[in-house]
């Protein structure tokens, strides 16, 4: 009797913490070429052995959202890790050369301060997705943050009662309204401008300062940045807001340094070391509360049982048909794709 079998497109999408599951599997009966007896029995014997392989699918989907929330924090952790040696190498550098110490040497600063810029660079690359350019962590993407040249609080409320319209992309694209009230808090423009342009991608906020500020997922911002129109306007100016931290605009060439600058270099590397030490914490806590979920997302046991028996029937026999079944079920299984599997036991 020959047998097919039509494995499941499972597959890990990284490390050992989940897999994808799109479909079940399940070994066919095919059409045999021996007599009649031999068929019958054959077929008796096949159809008790050939109950269908479940896949778990939503413990599947469930695994692999949190293994990718997982791989990011470990990069997170590990991108992190190395800002804060060279924010602390850093620091021990400025202080050195602000008290006059032999250990603060030119050369020493300027190398150090042109590694951290270079980390810094590449944060998009490494971070995992989800550090900001402030170095601050979140189990969201990392954003953009940004202004609208000429459109602040003060503009909007100066020209109340207005109704504004909002497109992103192309034109004859679509545009959301938002009537701004002269009675309106600073906060509550804020909210309707956030509720408007939401939709698009967009949202909308005040800065510690009380100053407008405008946000998109860093991967968006590219198709933001210049496709931006307001009503009465037309394309407006958007403005990146830069880093805290800008140790490429540092001023510590100088043999004998400017004091004053190097104090607020100082101050930025501390404030930094400061939030880069809550993102590690956030990062670590986030870690292990996904690690914790991927245990509990485990395959429920009857499934679970089901499948090793099936997989057991067809496994005992060592008739030639079972043999090319098993084998082709088992083409391009790697060992970390099983690990993957096992993982979510």
């Amino acid at each position: 009797m020959d047998t097919t079998l039509r494995p499941t497109t499972a597959g890990a999408t990284g490390g050992t913490l989940g897999t994808r599951a799109n479909a079940s599997s399940r070994l066919v009966p095919t059409r045999s070429t021996g007599s009649v007896d031999d068929t019958s029995a054959a077929t008796a014997a096949s159809t008790a052995s050939a109950a269908p392989l479940r896949a778990n699918g939503s413990a599947a989907r469930i695994a692999s959202g949190l293994q990718d929330q997982v791989a990011g924090a470990q990069q997170a952790l590990d991108y992190l890790e190395r800002v804060a040696n060279q924010l602390e190498a850093l620091k021990g550098e400025l202080t050195a050369k602000l008290a006059g110490t032999r250990n603060g040497s030119r050369l020493q600063l300027e190398v150090h301060a042109r590694q951290l810029a270079q980390t810094l660079a590449e944060r998009k690359k490494t971070g995992g997705g989800s550090v900001d350019s402030n170095l601050n962590y979140s189990t969201k993407p990392a954003t953009q943050r940004f202004r609208i040249r000429g459109l602040d609080i003060a503009s909007l409320k100066q020209s109340a009662p207005q109704n504004i319209s909002f497109s992103v992309g192309s034109a004859g694209g679509p545009q959301m309204s938002v009537a701004i009230e002269p009675d309106q808090s600073n906060q509550e423009v804020a909210r309707a401008l956030d509720r408007a342009l939401a939709p698009m991608g967009v949202h909308a906020s005040l800065d510690e300062n009380g100053e407008l500020v405008f946000t998109t997922p860093e991967s968006n911002w590219s198709s933001v940045k210049d496709s931006i129109a307001v009503s009465g306007r037309g394309r407006v100016t958007t403005e990146e807001l830069p880093a805290n931290l800008a140790p490429q605009q540092w001023n510590v060439s100088a043999e004998t340094g400017n004091a004053d600058a190097l104090r607020q270099s100082l101050r930025e590397v501390v404030q930094a070391l400061e939030r880069v030490h809550r993102s590690q914490a956030a990062a670590s806590a986030a870690l292990q509360a996904a690690s914790v979920q991927v245990a509990d997302a485990s395959t429920p046991p009857p499934d679970m049982t089901i499948a090793i028996d099936d997989f057991g029937k067809v496994a005992a026999s060592t008739d030639y048909e079972s043999l090319i079944a098993l084998t082709s079920a088992l083409v391009g299984v790697s060992r970390d794709r099983v690990l993957a599997l096992l993982g979510l036991r």
